[in-house]
Formats: structure tokens, sequence, C-alpha cells
């Protein structure tokens, strides 16, 4: 998917595509000093990376406090910011890899906050917790649920293997689960979880 492409799926204003593009020319200069992302998805990164991302504004709501947990390179929650305008808390233990968000909040004016250190040490309720490439299903709800307000939800993007993942956190967790298809992968989807409650 080349740039312009995405700006067409991803129905984007001029002004939110131009701050992806500055985004994504700083991840490609970052990449080779830190593993930001996998190589090999480089090629596709308006796929890959931030049209999957931009999926979850469907779901998001303003007034809505957002944590995106191990937010790694950003991916979803700098994008979700960028694209809404609305503040996500990115929580990310790897130092560079949060210099490397402070960097792209300051060059796209994303109204992010950076939260450096491990999920489990972060304060505070939200709205809505999101995941990407973090953790299988149980382990993200485990991190999720202390976080959640009441009535919060978690937006989680999966794999092929979502299934496995599903069956596997039913053992564990009572939860609403709606399954929506992944508009950047045909095997994926993406998880809205509401309800979360220990078995």
């Amino acid at each position: 998917m080349t740039a312009e492409e995405f700006q067409r799926a991803g129905d984007v204003s001029r002004e939110t595509f131009a701050r992806l593009e500055i985004y994504a020319a700083v991840l490609r200069q970052w990449q080779d000093r830190i593993n930001l992302v996998s190589r090999k998805t480089l090629d596709d990164v308006w796929r890959r990376h931030f049209l999957d991302s931009l999926q979850l504004t469907k779901w998001v709501a303003p007034g809505q406090r957002i944590l995106d947990m191990g937010s790694g390179a950003g991916f979803p929650g700098l994008v979700v910011s960028i694209a809404t305008g609305l503040p996500v808390v990115l929580a990310e233990s790897d130092a560079r890899k949060c210099a490397f968000l402070r960097e792209v909040r300051r060059l796209t004016d994303a109204a992010a906050d950076i939260a450096e250190g491990r999920v489990e040490g972060l304060d505070g309720r939200f709205d809505l917790t999101m995941a990407r490439a973090l953790a299988p299903l149980d382990r993200l709800l485990e991190l999720a649920a202390p976080r959640l307000s009441p009535e919060g939800a978690c937006l989680f993007l999966k794999g092929g293997r979502v299934v496995d993942e599903l069956t596997d956190a039913a053992a564990i967790w009572n939860m609403n689960v709606e399954q929506h298809p992944s508009v950047s992968d045909p095997r994926g989807a993406v998880l809205r979880i509401r309800n979360l409650d220990r078995v």
C-alpha cells in the first residue's frame, strides 16, 4: 500500500496525512538505530502499521481517557492520537522507544502523553485500553482489568490466532466480546471487549 492509497483508504484529512508522513519518515530514520518494527514490514508500513492502527478510531469517542499498553513505536496509540486529536497515554518500558515517541510527538504536535515504565506501575483508570502485538489475550486482559473504568472497554488488534486466544481467555475471564474483521489483514481481527470480570 502506498502513502496515497493509505490516505484514500483511511479517509484522513490532508493535515492528518501530513503529520503521519512525518511519523513514517522518522520511523524509517530511527529504525536503523533501534528495532522499532519488524524490518520486513517497512516496505508496507502504511498498511501494516498505519492503517492497522487507524482502524481503531471507529470506536474512539471525544472525552475518553485512553491508554495504549506497550506502545512500542506508537502503534496503535500515537496514530489514534494524531488522527483524533485526543490525548492518549502511551505506556512503554523501553527508554529508547520512549525517546522515539517523544520525537514523533514533538514533530507532529500530537496530544499523546508518554508514560515510561511498565504498565503494571501505571496509576489511574481509563475508558479505553488498547494494545497491539504486546501479549496473548489472557495476559492483555490481566494488564487491562485493573486500569479500566467501570464502563471501560478494551480494543485489541489480533492476528491469525485470535480464535485460540479467545478460547484461552474465556477459561479465565467473563466478558462481552465483539469481533470485527481487520481492514488491514484478512487473517486479523479487532476485539472490542467490555464487562470484564474474572471467572
